[in-house]
């Protein structure tokens, strides 16, 4: 039987890339978001063994998912932990309490949900295991400017990350984070006219090709559970990243 693979956040952007990466290399792929007819359209070229639209800032939605998808594809090899959102650039002291609280309940309360589910899955499951993978930023390591929310639950994703590793050694679960800098989607499009700089001038940035996050991800998933890509950052090789600020 082929190795399955659950992408979340899969109807868009680097979801969406990996989701149409993963079923061409093989996979069986379960398909997470919250936008049915995105979703659908996703699963029709991606072949989907399983799709279900779901909110992951709800856990028993998540937790509904979870048995459904277990109950279609058999097994879970391979989670893609990437649902996330962003929020409009504030300086700190501005920054929206309701946007803060959302930006919380889906890039980290969302993750943990689909982390905890996934570990569960796989832990229960014979033969006993499966691999994570956490969908990070280069804000899980430093800030763009205005961008409190998003970069304080980036840098969470990072401990979550190494506490899955930790707590998955016993049940033979891997758990790694890919870290990624300004992708060329749909999401990044308004890099190339001009991002906000820790000088705070406006500056166009460099991107790059979804591609290649793509087989960083096949990379990460392919490998034997005996080894792990604890951490890897793709990113565009002049972006203002080494050196920001």
């Amino acid at each position: 039987m082929s190795k399955t693979a659950i992408i979340t956040g899969a109807t868009s952007g680097i979801g969406k890339a990996a989701a149409i990466g993963l079923a061409k290399a093989g996979y069986r792929v379960g398909l997470l978001g919250r936008r049915t007819a995105e979703l659908e359209a996703v699963a029709s070229i991606c072949g989907a063994a399983f799709a279900a639209p779901c909110d992951v800032s709800e856990a028993d939605a998540v937790e509904r998912y979870f048995n459904g998808a277990t109950k279609a594809l058999g097994r879970i090899d391979v989670v893609f932990n990437n649902a996330g959102k962003f929020m409009p650039q504030s300086n700190f002291g501005d920054t929206d309490i309701d946007g803060w609280r959302s930006m919380v309940d889906v890039n980290l309360n969302g993750a943990f949900y689909v982390a905890r589910a996934a570990f569960r899955a796989m832990r229960d499951q014979t033969p006993q295991g499966g691999r994570l993978i956490n969908n990070g930023s280069i804000s899980a390591h430093v800030p763009r400017p205005g961008a409190a929310a998003y970069t304080a639950t980036k840098h969470a994703i990072t401990g979550l990350t190494k506490a899955i590793s930790l707590d998955g050694r016993q049940h033979n679960i891997a758990c790694g984070q890919i870290d990624i800098g300004n992708t060329a989607t749909d999401m990044t499009s308004a890099m190339t006219s001009g991002s906000l700089q820790a000088d705070g001038t406006m500056k166009p940035e460099p991107t790059f090709d979804v591609k290649h996050v793509v087989d960083a991800i096949l990379y990460m998933a392919g490998l034997p559970l005996e080894a792990n890509v604890q951490f890897i950052t793709v990113m565009a090789s002049a972006m203002p990243y080494i050196g920001r600020g």
